[in-house]
């Protein structure tokens, strides 16, 4: 077995420099659905588990945004510019050290970046929640993000189709109408399935009674 080192990785390696670095910090941050956090327990904690669940970066963002007035000005994904995910604790925490911002003492930002693990739109109320966490600002609980307008809504989806967030379906509606003219019915259910399946329309009851 052998390796060769050029001279110029040995002259870096004598001068002790750096030979990787990670630039900037990137924080991982959970999407689940309410008491959907991955739980790990024994026999002994299962009980203690299941009525406490440890918090996730989800749920501590909202209890952060309940309780810091700066914190309930901020999306989800900004959360690790301003502030430290204390991993022991599972609470975030202000950052101490970076640029001040200004109009709010005691905060400072810096260039970490947030990044929120991708959900399949297969898993639709985990998918249309994770809508929204990217464009409402300062959710202070999952019924918050439900709730548009002084409407509570029913699912995560309905509170992104109120506001706006889901394109509407009249390029199914004339898709669908076009083909009553040039197709047969086993045509159109298999092109209605095609959408219901693949392109994923906002309000496929409605569709399914035009």
């Amino acid at each position: 077995m052998g390796r060769y080192v050029s001279t110029n990785e040995a002259l870096w390696r004598l001068l002790s420099f750096q030979i990787h670095e990670r630039y900037p910090t990137v924080v991982h941050l959970a999407v689940h659905l309410e008491n959907g956090q991955r739980v790990y327990f024994t026999e002994a904690n299962a009980a203690q588990r299941a009525e406490r669940p440890p918090s996730t970066t989800l749920t501590s963002f909202f209890a952060t945004c309940e309780a810091d007035p700066f914190a309930a000005t901020l999306m989800y994904v900004e959360m690790p510019k301003y502030y430290t995910w204390n991993q022991s604790t599972k609470k975030f925490q202000r950052r101490k050290q970076g640029t001040p911002v200004p109009d709010w003492p005691q905060v400072f930002s810096t260039d970490a970046l947030g990044r929120m693990y991708t959900v399949h739109p297969r898993n639709d109320e985990c998918f249309y929640l994770r809508l929204l966490l990217v464009n409402v600002r300062g959710p202070k609980s999952f019924a918050y993000l439900k709730t548009v307008n002084g409407h509570q809504c029913q699912t995560y989806r309905e509170a992104c189709q109120l506001l706006g967030l889901l394109e509407n379906d009249s390029h199914w509606d004339l898709t669908l109408a076009d083909s009553v003219v040039s197709s047969n019915a086993y045509q159109i259910r298999t092109l209605f399935a095609i959408i219901i399946t693949t392109c994923f329309p906002s309000q496929p009851i409605q569709l399914w009674n035009k």
